[in-house]
């Protein structure tokens, strides 16, 4: 369970396997990945918001391919696409401002994933 300071509130940022039971704790639900998730319909998703503008891109993702030697490198990479496209980074940030939200992504990774290295980011830029 992560936080990011906001004027009075804050912006809890949970992270879950889309494959995982939906809970009503999970607050509002964030798809954060570009592709979606295989065998998962829309229903059992139940999703608030699909980012799938702000996943990392199909080259990075395939580049990546969950190898934890490439991490930090990976994080880089990533954090330089985010910071290439303000705009979107902007909006999502404007719509889970003062929220408890997770951010639901399909790998089975559940340490090293593109969802925890956006919430690091943001938790960066926000402070």
């Amino acid at each position: 369970m992560d936080f990011i300071s906001g004027r009075e509130k804050m912006t809890q940022i949970d992270l879950k396997r889309i494959y995982e039971a939906y809970a009503e704790t999970d607050g509002m639900r964030v798809l954060v990945d570009r592709l979606w998730p295989r065998g998962i319909s829309k229903e059992k998703a139940r999703l608030d918001l699909w980012a799938k503008e702000i996943a990392p891109s199909n080259e990075l993702r395939k580049w990546y391919g969950h190898q934890p030697s490439l991490w930090p490198e990976f994080k880089r990479r990533y954090a330089a696409e985010l910071d290439a496209q303000q705009e979107n980074v902007d909006e999502l940030v404007e719509r889970i401002k003062d929220k408890h939200v997770t951010f639901v992504y399909s790998s089975r990774e559940e340490k090293l994933n593109n969802a925890a290295a956006l919430r690091e980011y943001l938790q960066k830029r926000l402070g």
